[in-house]
């Protein structure tokens, strides 16, 4: 008898040894150290202030956030929008299929100068283009 409670002892032990050798392994590498942020299509560029949420003005006119609005900022995180009210960011955003503004994406100044003469003389070609350049660039 006193032979199978020592082996169920010893197989407990090493048991234990094993789960305590796998916490001294190297941690793998984190999934988001190799993402690499897509321009995103169909946006428009346009100057954001959260006045009350989810009230907004953008470019001046009183607009609306969805239910479920996203505000990334320059570091891809998300910002509430109680964060940013009275601020006047400059951003792209789109809308969902009610019309309002669902998805924003916060620029930095020279990201929002880079993309200031891309609307109106190089079409939205150029737009495109200088967005893929911004977001493969923020990392």
């Amino acid at each position: 008898m006193n032979r199978c409670i020592e082996s169920r002892v010893r197989v407990a032990l090493l048991a234990c040894a094993a789960v305590a050798g796998l916490t001294f392994l190297p941690p793998a590498p984190a999934a988001a150290q190799g993402f690499v942020r897509e321009a995103p299509k169909d946006v428009v560029r346009g100057r954001l202030t959260v006045t009350a949420p989810p009230q907004v003005m953008l470019d001046g006119k009183a607009d609306r956030l969805s239910p479920g609005a996203r505000i990334r900022g320059i570091n891809n995180m998300l910002l509430l929008s109680g964060t940013v009210v009275g601020q006047s960011l400059p951003v792209i955003y789109r809308r969902d299929a009610a019309g309002l503004v669902h998805e924003v994406w916060v620029l930095t100044p020279e990201e929002d100068d880079k993309l200031a003469g891309a609307d109106s003389r190089q079409g939205y070609r150029r737009f495109n283009e200088l967005l893929a350049l911004i977001f493969g660039a923020r990392r």
